[in-house]
């Protein structure tokens, strides 16, 4: 999947847009395509390692905090969503497929 990658802390130059493998999904967690994903002041101080101390990320990891999408499969605990829900959360995101922990997901309220 394509996403942006934070290789090493740093500046701006540490993050490359390229490809990792797709994530596994466990028993709690969902698979989201993102149709809408954006970055945050958080993306920053992570890239710049202001969090390494308390957020503990094993180098690369994919940036980005806020995303919308399309739930494309479901673990066998994630009880709350199936496959085609719309979905919204604020979680590491800049890539085309997320996986994330169910209880921390919401579901898309729709606009009118």
């Amino acid at each position: 999947m394509k996403a942006f990658i934070l290789d090493r802390y740093g500046r701006s130059d540490r993050v490359r847009a390229g490809e990792m493998p797709d994530p596994e999904v466990r028993e709690n967690d969902v698979l989201i395509q993102v149709h809408a994903a954006g970055v945050n002041l958080l993306d920053s101080k992570i890239r710049d390692g202001e969090f390494k101390l308390i957020l503990p990320y094993r180098l690369p990891v994919i940036l980005g905090n806020d995303v919308a999408g399309v739930v494309v499969r479901a673990g066998s605990r994630a009880r709350r969503f199936k496959p085609g829900d719309e979905t919204s959360d604020a979680i590491s995101c800049q890539a085309a497929t997320v996986r994330v922990g169910a209880v921390r997901l919401g579901k898309a309220v729709a606009s009118s």
